[in-house]
């Protein structure tokens, strides 16, 4: 094997294991309760997973945009990590989905903090509303 073919390899490979080491989240709208007025309430949270958390990490921030509606505050919370990598439906309360008689796309950022509140790393993902 050719010296480039071996550097093309391995930095196949470092790519592939950085990004499987990734600080990821994920979410399902559960039990959110259907809206199409164009006037949020306050909700509980969605159940987010969590994956490869960043070591040091005693806070997650959650915040939601709306990307269609971009100067919208929906707020989110904050809160308490010890390494459970399920954050369970109301653990905050957050202004919910609800775009006028029409389907927005909604993402969920999770921010890890140390102790000191610098940030460890940050995950999103994207959904649609309703779906």
């Amino acid at each position: 094997m050719c010296k480039l073919s071996t550097v093309v390899i391995t930095v196949a490979v470092l790519i592939g294991s950085a990004s499987a080491n990734e600080f990821t989240v994920d979410f399902e709208w559960g039990d959110t309760p259907h809206c199409n007025t164009g006037s949020p309430s306050r909700v509980a949270n969605p159940v987010f997973v969590l994956g490869n958390v960043p070591d040091r990490t005693t806070t997650i921030k959650f915040k939601m945009r709306d990307l269609d509606a971009l100067t919208y505050n929906h707020g989110g919370g904050k809160v308490s990590y010890s390494g459970d990598d399920i954050i369970p439906s109301g653990s905050f309360r957050y202004k919910g989905p609800c775009p006028p008689r029409q389907v927005h796309n909604y993402r969920w950022t999770a921010t890890a903090l140390d102790v000191e509140g610098d940030e460890l790393g940050k995950a999103s993902a994207t959904r649609s509303y309703p779906e």
